[in-house]
């Protein structure tokens, strides 16, 4: 596959990158990684007329001690956040959500504000944010704005984003202690979650759980939240799992096999978090 004609730019700061949205307006994408913009280009669901490259602008990348949370910034590459020590010390969920994502050479290019950005719900990572409790920190035409992960996701592909924005740092509340857990399961390593859970706290009220490609994005799963909160068991709040869930029926399995397999897969991530 070909994708269509397009210019290339590449930006040399972040504020560079948003001069240059404005300047060619809403036919212009970021390139970052590639990873998530480049097979939809190559299929021609995305047709961009200019490409506008953030893959050198140092300011996006690296991790930082924010005080009560990990600061990242959104051209991190999944292989640093991987390995980052401060991830692994505060948030090593993440570190270890990262470490799934595709296959080697995907998490050595591809970045963690790419991913985000792509709104897939198959993804690993957006699910996982989002029992996180993180926050994503967005310039744009009218300045900076922080948005809860909760609130970010909108629907197929589709986030929080406008056309002039650029996504710039990722915020993410330090574990404390706290339990968590991220399973998957996926035919081979490299493929997307044919269903995933992401999994904070482990047991009693304020356990926060989330969704992989159960619906048009990253879903809470809000009845095994509840259940767990009024005192449940992990296989009985587990039996919540497919409430408020859309999953497609594909190749890789139907809705009633995703829906059953969710159930499953967030008993073990409970009782894996309530272990640690």
């Amino acid at each position: 596959m070909i994708p269509a004609a397009f210019d290339y730019e590449r930006a040399e700061s972040a504020d560079h990158a948003l001069e240059l949205l404005a300047q060619h307006g809403e036919d212009a994408k970021l390139l970052a990684g590639g990873h998530s913009l480049l097979p939809m280009m190559k299929v021609r669901l995305a047709e961009p007329t200019v490409l506008i490259d953030i893959g050198k602008v140092g300011e996006l990348a690296g991790v930082r001690d924010g005080g009560d949370h990990v600061a990242i910034g959104a051209g991190t590459k999944h292989e640093a956040v991987h390995f980052d020590d401060l991830i692994a010390q505060h948030c090593p969920l993440l570190g270890h959500a990262a470490g799934e994502v595709g296959d080697p050479q995907v998490r050595h290019m591809g970045t963690i504000g790419g991913s985000v950005s792509h709104g897939d719900p198959a993804s690993d990572l957006p699910s996982v944010l989002v029992a996180l409790g993180a926050s994503f920190v967005i310039r744009g035409p009218q300045g900076e704005r922080t948005v809860a992960a909760d609130d970010f996701f909108k629907s197929l592909f589709e986030t929080d984003l406008g056309p002039g924005d650029l996504l710039t740092e990722i915020r993410v509340p330090k574990l404390g202690g706290r339990g968590w857990s991220y399973l998957k399961f996926n035919p081979r390593a490299q493929d997307w979650a044919v269903v995933g859970v992401a999994v904070v706290g482990g047991n009693g009220d304020g356990t926060r759980v989330a969704l992989t490609n159960m619906g048009e994005r990253p879903l809470r799963a809000a009845g095994v939240e509840q259940a767990l909160a009024s005192g449940a068991s992990a296989r009985d709040a587990a039996a919540h799992a497919d409430e408020g869930t859309n999953p497609v029926s594909d190749p890789l399995g139907s809705a009633d096999y995703r829906r059953a397999l969710s159930k499953v897969l967030v008993r073990r991530a409970l009782e894996e978090a309530a272990s640690r």
